[in-house]
């Protein structure tokens, strides 16, 4: 489908400021409405649907800003996306896995820092297996039973899903990349399939977890139609979490040349995000902060209401590399909750390391 041809600038503008209101009032856009406004320049209402979304996001949350611990545990992966650093055919990448042990001293660090949720992030590293991570997560939960355990593991079974659910893991996140397929499959090989990763998304959902899904802004051959797209299928799927952030290349890749994404249209689908779904969990990612020095803090006036410092060890943080100049690499944990804690204060937020669970308000207006 094409997109709708441009209205008279005063009309459209008009348009565009309806569209903003029933996105705030009925959480809902129909795919032209959607198409219209990202595809709209206008500062005016850029801005409108910012206010409309901060506003949304501190009726529900408060200025609170919930603070993840990221542990990326292995950047071992059998895949081959054209668009990651860790991709199998990179050989230039020094790959480690961790130990259990390192994983839960991870762990014990973050605790004493106040982390209540821990978000372990791998490759797809046929090491750990269902027995080596049902192992893990028993014991992270055994050590620290106040905690939540989010997994970002990427494809599994339905039945190691459930498994790790069974083991005490509370949430999964794995993005869907893109609601289109032949889109999805500009993006990766062959050997992976667009079918596969909606149906592992439907597992996790049915099988309990609180579920996150998201997509890549500005990712090669992207139109604006295909963002539409991504946007009604989050209304229609309700997650619980959604991480957008922008493409950035990574040099040994074979989108290494391609421009990144757009930090406006970013921050602009944010925005939306926290309209169509006004409770769930939306982080302002380290993509975000990479591509502009106040990324993350302009996530979060967008809408965003989670940040992700890494509990990664140090040694081990800039060969994760998904994409290039990654920030926060050479930092140490404390480092970046402090840093993050007066990023946030100098907007008027307030961290919170507590576990800040998804919970869904039954009418628009309730507070937390």
């Amino acid at each position: 489908m094409e997109s709708p041809p441009r209205l008279p600038i005063q009309k459209n503008k008009k348009m565009i400021k309806e569209i903003i209101e029933k996105l705030a009032s009925e959480q809902n856009a129909d795919r032209e409405e959607l198409i219209l406004l990202l595809n709209d320049k206008s500062e005016d209402n850029l801005e409108l649907l910012r206010v409309k979304a901060q506003a949304r996001a501190r009726e529900r949350f408060g200025n609170k800003i919930f603070v993840r611990g990221l542990i990326e545990f292995s950047n071992i992966c059998k895949n081959d996306c054209f668009y990651c650093g860790l991709r199998r055919s990179n050989g230039r990448v020094a790959r480690y896995r961790l130990t259990k042990e390192q994983i839960l001293g991870c762990c014990e660090n973050g605790y004493a820092l106040g982390f209540r949720t821990f978000v372990l992030q791998s490759g797809e590293d046929g090491c750990y297996t269902d027995e080596v991570i049902t192992d893990i997560v028993s014991e992270v939960k055994k050590r620290f039973p106040d905690c939540a355990v989010t997994l970002s593991l990427g494809e599994r079974s339905r039945e190691s899903y459930l498994r790790l659910f069974e083991a005490g893991a509370d949430r999964y996140l794995l993005r869907h990349e893109t609601a289109s397929k032949p889109h999805y499959e500009r993006l990766h090989p062959g050997d992976m399939s667009f079918e596969n990763r909606l149906s592992c998304l439907r597992a996790l959902k049915e099988i309990g977890f609180q579920t996150g899904a998201g997509f890549m802004v500005g990712s090669p051959f992207q139109t604006t139609d295909d963002l539409a797209d991504d946007l009604l299928f989050l209304k229609a799927f309700e997650p619980q979490m959604c991480g957008i952030g922008p493409f950035i290349p990574h040099r040994d890749t074979p989108f290494g040349n391609y421009p990144q994404g757009s930090l406006d249209l970013t921050l602009k689908l944010l925005s939306i995000v926290r309209l169509l779904l006004p409770d769930v969990l939306l982080p302002s990612t380290t993509a975000l902060g990479t591509i502009d020095p106040r990324g993350r803090e302009l996530g979060i006036l967008h809408g965003a209401n989670v940040v992700m410092p890494n509990l990664s060890p140090k040694e081990h943080r800039k060969d994760y590399s998904l994409y290039d100049n990654k920030i926060c690499t050479g930092d140490e944990a404390a480092e970046c909750v402090n840093c993050l804690s007066l990023r946030m204060k100098s907007i008027g937020y307030e961290t919170v390391t507590d576990r800040g669970d998804f919970k869904q308000h039954k009418t628009t207006g309730n507070k937390e």
